[in-house]
């Protein structure tokens, strides 16, 4: 390469380096201007009674104890539904279904899947839970549904777990006598737990903020009681959210921002935690 051709060279990398960083500092930015804004205003909401208080037509009264109890009690079911049968089919894609033409199959189905829309669950999830099923607008309703949303991320994630895990070791209890269950059940899982686990968590994460398929499935935007059971009526965090920041009053406004601090604490906190797991996880894993 001739001298002017490097030259050129060197100034488009340096170009495009600056470009990027300027993009990179505009986003920023403007995500720091938007988080600003949002503790502005919702900082001086955020007391003790705003978590124990009911919905309430009077902001200065409204708080977030029913959605933020729904939250939690549909995460809860969506964990229950959702850990099992994606973890199980990780393991049976990566370690049982190497050649096999159906889990072939199947895997090029999740990867489509991860990028469906949203919304779209919520269009499934209204028609085979809500009304094939008859479960209603209830928990179980919006837990199956959420379960569909996030399956994709534990499988791939269990799949990216387990491949990770060093073939020695397979190999040094396929030598010990034993069994290919028994070597995925003792040896294989328990080494890759720790990025199935981050899988887990960002799934679960991902699921704190969604709202779209579960407005669809029918989730009612004011519930003045605690759901006690899988079969109640219930409402979440975001929908509480969207429910005040459509309404024409600024009170409603700041009490959405506090929501929102809500709930980027809940999300911050969860990805930390899976960052911390995974750094822990590449450590035990370089042998």
């Amino acid at each position: 390469m001739s001298k002017s051709n490097q030259r050129k060279s060197r100034i488009v990398d340096k170009t495009f380096k600056y470009i990027g960083l300027a993009f990179t500092v505009f986003a920023l930015l403007v995500l720091a201007v938007l988080i600003t804004d949002i503790l502005i205003k919702g900082l001086t909401r955020i007391n003790w009674s705003f978590f124990t208080n009911l919905p309430s037509r009077h902001a200065a009264n409204s708080g977030i104890l029913t959605a933020l109890a729904g939250m939690l009690s549909l995460l809860f079911f969506t964990i229950l539904i959702a850990i099992p049968i994606g973890i199980l089919a990780g393991v049976y894609l990566q370690e049982y279904g190497t050649n096999n033409k159906f889990a072939k199959f199947i895997e090029i189905n999740i990867a489509n899947l991860a990028g469906v829309p949203s919304v779209i669950y919520g269009i499934l999830g209204l028609t085979i839970f809500v009304r094939l099923f008859g479960l209603g607008n209830s928990l179980l309703a919006g837990a199956f549904t959420l379960a569909l949303l996030i399956l994709p991320i534990i499988i791939v994630a269990t799949r990216e777990a387990i491949r990770a895990v060093p073939g020695t070791l397979r190999e040094a209890s396929y030598g010990m006598g034993a069994t290919k269950w028994q070597t995925t059940r003792r040896v294989v899982i328990p080494s890759a737990l720790g990025g199935i686990l981050t899988g887990i968590i960002l799934s679960i994460s991902r699921a704190v903020g969604e709202t779209a398929p579960l407005l669809v499935i029918g989730a009612l935007v004011y519930v003045p009681f605690i759901p006690e059971g899988p079969n109640d009526q219930f409402t979440t965090l975001p929908i509480q959210i969207f429910n005040w920041v459509s309404r024409p009053q600024a009170a409603f406004i700041t009490n959405a921002a506090a929501g929102i601090i809500i709930l980027l604490l809940i999300t911050f906190i969860l990805n930390g935690i899976a960052i911390y797991i995974r750094s822990k996880w590449y450590k035990n894993i370089k042998y």
